[in-house]
């Protein structure tokens, strides 16, 4: 069942939206060669706590992984692109790492995702990077009322091959609101016209991911870790996103580096 939210719900699914987008990009400036994975994720433990939060992933226990998962972060880095497990791992100049997180606050939740290079970076995983973002923003701007759900999906596609990358369909984005994963399921490529109509009140998370060479994935032995199956470099983006009858808003934007926290979060955003 797909739950359509009022104005006043999309709202408060905002001020969560709002605290996972500066938690991110406070963990984005945290991160640094010679961080230990373990580090970000105590950091988030922290502010979640802090913030009177509950963290989605904590005993998060789905049909796949060898749960319960014990974490509040996805912690990707190199080759994993999603689910990746916080372990005892100091980041190492030129890793390239995704962060995902999910939390609820007073009963709504957001969710949200984004990956950068620590250090030194490789031009080619800036690409990659970009690759997915451009995805976003496209994935977003298709999320159009009266709109269908496959524009989504396509836009997101679309971009991907335009880069020169396949596209896997096995995890995409999905349905969010009062809890993390709710109808529908959004996939990173499709076709246009087609899927369900996009209502004023539907809330969902868009989250295209790519790997550099292949488009196939494997499972690491932890359960969790999604990993690209050529071992090649890996990207995620991801934000939530309620169709308004104004138009697509994002509810996870993230402060830009410089800016007041509480100013840059107030206005919708394409994409971060």
């Amino acid at each position: 069942m797909i739950e359509l939210k009022s104005a006043d719900e999309i709202g408060r699914m905002a001020v969560t939206g709002q605290f996972v987008g500066e938690l991110l990009a406070e963990l984005s400036g945290v991160a640094a060669v010679g961080v230990n994975l373990m580090d970000l994720e105590h950091h988030a433990r922290r502010r979640i706590a802090e913030r009177g939060a509950k963290s989605c992933y904590w005993d998060y226990a789905p049909s796949f992984g060898r749960g319960p998962f014990r974490n509040v972060l996805c912690l990707s880095v190199n080759d994993a692109v999603l689910h990746g497990l916080p372990r005892d791992y100091v980041l190492r100049d030129g890793d390239l790492l995704s962060i995902d997180m999910a939390v609820g606050i007073d009963g709504w939740v957001a969710d949200s995702a984004l990956s950068f290079v620590v250090g030194t970076p490789d031009p080619a995983d800036l690409r990659l990077i970009e690759a997915t973002e451009v995805a976003l923003a496209a994935g977003v701007a298709a999320a159009q009322p009266g709109g269908r759900l496959g524009d989504v999906s396509a836009a997101i596609g679309e971009v991907a091959r335009s880069y020169g990358y396949g596209v896997n369909g096995e995890f995409g984005g999905h349905g969010i609101g009062r809890t993390m994963h709710e109808a529908p399921h959004v996939p990173n490529s499709g076709r246009p016209g087609r899927g369900l109509k996009l209502d004023p009140g539907l809330t969902i998370a868009i989250e295209p991911w790519l790997c550099r060479s292949t488009d196939k994935i494997k499972v690491d032995e932890d359960g969790w870790t999604i990993r690209s199956a050529d071992g090649s470099r890996t990207a995620h983006s991801e934000h939530t996103v309620a169709v308004t009858t104004a138009g697509p808003q994002v509810l996870t934007g993230r402060p830009t580096p410089g800016a007041n926290p509480a100013d840059s979060t107030r206005r919708p955003a394409a994409a971060s």
